[in-house]
């Protein structure tokens, strides 16, 4: 009787969420962005006013602070409300940054595609290639075409949604196959 791992039941949960995260992205493919740049002012506003009360505190305990602790909290808020307020410069910016977390994303899969190629399981490792291979080639693509890849912010909704199900998909096949 083979005992599963945590491991794999956090690969499982890791896959039922991406599938989700696809359908919702397909079914609504315009807040994919939108909803990403609201986490990320969020977390800047809460990261730059924990950097504020830090420099408060030790300035308060110390008598004196790290200035750069100010100044770093200053400008977190201010990006964090700027990514709320205006969320249009947000996705220019994101625009820029998906495509290198696409390439990244696939570069670290394919770099342990051996090890799947080494069990004898075929199918997952051609499928996980292949998958892995497309997603490569279309950060690329998205790399040398961000005005592209702006201006079709629709169409790399859907296509960012068929990736994350492929993902979802990918990473139940490795819990199935242990």
């Amino acid at each position: 009787m083979k005992k599963y791992s945590g491991f794999a039941w956090m690969e499982l949960v890791v896959g039922v969420l991406l599938i989700l995260l696809g359908v919702f992205t397909f079914l609504r493919p315009g807040s994919l962005l939108t909803g990403i740049v609201a986490v990320y002012g969020l977390i800047a506003v809460i990261t730059g006013v924990h950097d504020i009360l830090s420099y408060i505190r030790l300035e308060k305990y110390t008598g004196f602070a790290s200035f750069v602790s100010l100044i770093s909290g200053v400008l977190s808020v201010m990006c964090g409300c700027m990514l709320l307020l205006y969320p249009g410069a947000g996705k220019w910016v994101l625009s820029l940054l998906f495509p290198i977390w696409f390439m990244a994303h696939c570069i670290s899969r394919l770099a342990h595609v051996y090890i799947i190629h080494m069990t004898g399981r075929k199918f997952f490792y051609w499928f996980s290639l292949t998958v892995n291979i497309a997603g490569l080639a279309l950060g690329i693509l998205m790399v040398f075409n961000p005005v592209l890849t702006f201006m079709t912010m629709r169409f790399m909704g859907y296509v960012a949604a068929v990736y994350l199900i492929l993902l979802g998909v990918d990473s139940i096949v490795a819990v199935s196959g242990r």
